[in-house]
């Protein structure tokens, strides 16, 4: 039986919380079904789950919620589904969505993050492990301020780098221009799937950016 990227992503999910058997762990991933054209996959399950949760257990003090994190799988192309919602106790991914990137990760506009900055001005996106604050209605309406955990991110709130949605994350635009828009450095969401991400990622969970 073949196993794709996504199942590769929830079996390591089950792996590193030792929720199942090994012979369980190919049946664990959620498929979120989309004509977006994929990029080839490695051979071998990715490691960002299991750094997205030894993130949770580092910064288990200022977690409140760890039932469900995010994981901003930023190795892989805009145009692909690459922001993850993990269920955590159960060991599966529950929907995986379009985001955007920040301009200043990638100048060249390709698609693909070439670079991470914390640097206020930059534009750009930041690694590492970010704590969701509350919601608030801004430019972009219904978004969910961010305070980000580590030196790679630590300006996050007084840049301003948040979850909102945005005209310019689309899956028609995925499909017709090969990639989405890029942001100032926010995570930015499908207007139709904005409302959603916020209500199941709720304040005080992980959000975890890495490529």
């Amino acid at each position: 039986m073949s196993i794709d990227r996504r199942q590769f992503i929830g079996a390591s999910v089950v792996a590193a919380a030792g929720l199942v058997t090994p012979s369980a762990l190919a049946t664990q991933a959620t498929r979120h079904e989309s004509k977006v054209p994929a990029v080839p996959s490695p051979d071998g399950p990715p490691d960002i789950i299991a750094q997205a949760l030894s993130a949770l257990d580092r910064h288990s003090g200022q977690i409140t919620h760890r039932d469900v994190i995010a994981v901003a799988d930023y190795s892989l192309h805009s145009r692909e589904h690459r922001f993850h919602l993990v269920d955590v106790a159960g060991g599966r991914i529950r929907k995986s969505y379009l985001v955007s990137h920040g301009k200043g990760s990638d100048r060249s506009n390709s698609g693909l993050v070439q670079r991470f900055s914390n640097r206020p001005g930059s534009n750009a996106s930041s690694r590492g492990s970010y704590m969701t604050g509350e919601t608030y209605y801004g430019k972009h309406g219904r978004s969910r301020r961010l305070h980000g955990l580590e030196p790679e991110n630590d300006r996050a709130y007084d840049r301003a780098i948040v979850i909102h949605g945005a005209g310019y994350v689309d899956r028609a635009m995925a499909e017709r221009q090969g990639r989405v828009g890029r942001s100032l450095g926010c995570f930015a969401f499908e207007r139709r799937e904005i409302y959603e991400v916020l209500d199941l990622l709720g304040s005080g969970r992980l959000l975890y950016s890495a490529k």
